[in-house]
């Protein structure tokens, strides 16, 4: 079923076919309108559903989306600060979509006569139209039989819109929607062997080192490389300390899983009190009732973000203390989690994440093919929750690949528990049988 889905909606109108991202939702019944906006969230978590979609299956489409959608992030949403911006808007001009929208006329005056007409059947254009004046009856885009000619329109396409006027774009870079789009991107550019991905959630997560962490708090957002003056929420510690703690998986820097740390002491101190959990902090402007929203929305609830930051912590740092903060998180949405389960799918993938263990994964050793390959091996297993850290032995910062040394020589893999290990492996296939038992 989740497959379908993503499929429909990878081949529907809801995704960008020459660009890349997703539109905020449809309008009708078969997907072929979108709302046109372009929300940072939406994407960033997308990205990460696709890229695990495409190691469990292998499907090519799978790994186009995601590569195409982390393009459309670093390329249409990143700021000069290094951050990403909120959202594209729907509108431009004031016409919604008028950027992105196309009649037969138009595709043969971009690409001629006879491409013109080819990409207008396989794309469905018509004169009926889509949009305001028709119904399409189109389910999805099938793949052509010339995907090198769909290859070659879609780029031909892409570089005809970007001559016309172009969407205003929402500048704030928002704590915690950054925290996921440094979460997808590090781990797109690890899963795929993309540094570039890496490089980019590298300095989103250094712009809100150095201006959103003030005096030892987050704000909730900036604009110009300038914080502002709201404090941050629940959801902005959450989905932070998420991004900073796949990012230290992704380049084994101490520093990354440092601050993850202090978020969520932060969270200890002002977000749980006798009466459960808040969405704002004890020290925030007074309310006649301070909020608390345990449900997802269109991005996870914050006790649903910081009980995955708290148990991928726990596993990455050797951390009882944290553990038992992310079950006694998971804990409190248990009622959520049997009546409304749409609402709690962050804290779902939490607990299975904590039913399996999760695992802890340390790939130690010199630089190189070898290493190379076991780390691939590791990052192929869909295990929920697994932490995968791959590096030199005894980095400082890094406590899984602490006392962990290569095996006579050669890159060795310790598959573990509790940071009770087993005995360490050197080959892919000792490792895929350690991590995927039958």
């Amino acid at each position: 079923m989740a497959r379908a889905t993503l499929e429909a909606m990878a081949r529907g109108g809801i995704y960008d076919q020459l660009a890349g991202g997703f539109a905020r939702y449809s309008v009708d019944a078969s997907w072929v309108v979108p709302h046109f906006e372009k929300m940072l969230y939406d994407n960033a978590l997308l990205l990460r559903v696709y890229l695990h979609l495409w190691r469990a299956t292998g499907d090519d489409w799978a790994r186009r989306v995601a590569d195409e959608t982390a393009a459309f992030l670093v390329r249409d949403l990143r700021t000069a600060e290094g951050g990403f911006a909120s959202a594209l808007d729907a509108d431009t001009e004031g016409v919604e979509g008028l950027t992105y929208v196309w009649t037969p006329e138009q595709l043969v005056e971009a690409l001629g006569p006879d491409d013109g007409r080819w990409a207008a059947a396989q794309l469905e254009v018509t004169d009926e139209g889509t949009f305001e004046h028709g119904a399409s009856t189109l389910q999805r885009l099938a793949d052509p039989e010339d995907p090198a000619r769909l290859d070659d329109v879609r780029r031909r396409l892409l570089a005809a819109r970007a001559r016309r006027p172009q969407p205003a774009r929402d500048d704030k870079v928002v704590t915690a929607w950054n925290g996921l789009a440094v979460a997808a991107l590090a781990e797109h550019g690890v899963l795929t062997g993309a540094p570039a991905s890496v490089t980019a959630a590298r300095e989103a997560a250094e712009l809100l080192a150095r201006t959103h962490w003030v005096d030892g708090r987050l704000r909730r957002a900036s604009r110009d490389g300038v914080a502002g003056r709201h404090a941050g929420v629940l959801e902005d510690y959450g989905d932070l300390a998420e991004g900073l703690l796949a990012l230290h998986q992704a380049t084994a820097e101490g520093r990354w899983l440092e601050l993850a740390g202090d978020l969520l002491d932060v969270v200890v101190e002002q977000f749980i009190d006798r009466d459960g959990w808040h969405d704002t902090a004890a020290d925030a402007e007074a309310l006649v009732h301070r909020p608390f929203d345990p449900g997802d929305g269109p991005t996870p609830a914050g006790v649903a973000a910081v009980a995955g930051a708290a148990v991928t912590y726990a596993a990455l740092a050797g951390s009882p203390r944290h553990r038992e903060l992310g079950e006694a998180a998971i804990a409190s949405l248990a009622l959520l989690l049997t009546r409304a389960p749409r609402a709690a799918g962050w804290a779902a993938a939490v607990g299975e994440a904590l039913l399996a263990g999760p695992l802890e994964v340390a790939v130690s050793g010199p630089a190189g093919p070898e290493r190379d390959e076991l780390a691939a091996a590791a990052r192929a297993s869909g295990s929920p929750g697994a932490v995968i850290v791959v590096g030199e032995p005894d980095q400082p910062g890094v406590p899984l690949l602490a006392g962990r040394p290569p095996l006579g020589g050669r890159p060795a893999a310790y598959v573990c528990r509790g940071f009770v290990c087993a005995a360490p492996v050197v080959d892919v296939s000792a490792l895929g049988e350690a991590m995927n038992p039958s």
